[in-house]
């Protein structure tokens, strides 16, 4: 496949979205392996890095391909690549059956546990496009579907079902957290959702009252991330990172109240990234230094 066509198609999932699950998964990996100093061995770090691969992959081509007519519909979304034919439907569904083949092959390699319950990943990470026609919490169910991420990294490592307190307090930390981000992306589609009537907590709340849960949901996420550090027996350099994470979670919720295209998109991806590595960032020193 020519280099612009994989580009085509990194660009039609985009790949580099991938930087807010990852790290999640990898902190929960770390402290998974902290008898090894947060290290599990190449075999299980690239295994798990390509089962996070595929399972978003697979993710977001079928949101993807269930949302185009409503993404040909929206202004912002128009010029996606499969409302303007720049890919088609029949690739897109290429590109999710080999992602979704690809994790389940992956987590085979993994072990027994991750290999049977990877259709049940599948699942999950596939339902969120349909709760938009149905539910105003569709947030949650997109939330759900990157909280497997640090389940699975600790399955991944652990290979049994002993001790999961920690990545089921960090996986709900990710779904509060996922839920307040989306949010404040999905207040730039409101006057499209309300044409085509689809289903948000914007459309049901108003952008005000929207935004204000938004930051109810990710202050649950701050204590939330604050219990995963003390059931995970973390130190001070968690704790730091903790704190740049609080800071960078106010200065979120700062932009966002401005409600232009450049602050959104700045409290979407830019915010978000720095907070899920310095979470990766505080947990790796932690438990090296510990």
């Amino acid at each position: 496949m020519p280099i612009i066509e994989i580009r085509k198609y990194l660009e039609f999932v985009r790949f580099e979205h991938t930087v807010f699950a990852l790290p999640f998964a990898l902190a929960s990996m770390a402290v998974a392996a902290r008898e090894t100093h947060g290290w599990p061995g190449w075999r299980t770090f690239l295994l798990i890095l390509a089962a996070m691969v595929c399972a978003r992959t697979a993710a977001m081509g079928f949101n993807r391909i269930a949302d185009r007519k409503f993404d040909a519909l929206n202004p912002r979304t128009a010029q996606r690549h499969l409302p303007t034919g720049r890919i088609t439907v029949f690739g897109a569904w290429c590109l999710v059956l080999g992602a979704s083949i690809g994790l389940v092959v992956v987590s085979y390699f993994i072990n027994v546990i991750c290999f049977y319950l990877s259709p049940v990943a599948l699942v999950i990470v596939l339902f969120y496009p349909f709760t938009k026609r149905f539910t105003d919490f569709s947030h949650f169910f997109l939330g759900l579907g990157l909280s497997v991420a640090p389940v699975g990294a600790w399955l991944a490592v652990r290979g049994h079902f002993t001790q999961l307190w920690p990545p089921m307090v960090l996986a709900l930390a990710v779904v509060f957290w996922l839920v307040g981000f989306d949010i404040i992306y999905a207040t730039q589609d409101y006057e499209s959702d309300k044409q085509q009537k689809l289903r948000s907590l914007p459309v049901r709340l108003g952008i005000a009252g929207s935004l204000r849960f938004a930051r109810w949901a990710q202050a649950v996420m701050a204590v939330l991330l604050l219990g995963f550090g003390l059931i995970s027996q973390m130190g001070w350099p968690y704790y730091a990172g903790w704190t740049a994470i609080a800071a960078c979670l106010v200065y979120q919720h700062r932009l966002a109240r401005n409600q232009d295209t450049a602050s959104v998109n700045a409290a979407f991806f830019k915010m978000n990234a720095v907070i899920s590595v310095v979470l990766l960032a505080s947990v790796v020193v932690d438990v090296i230094w510990r």
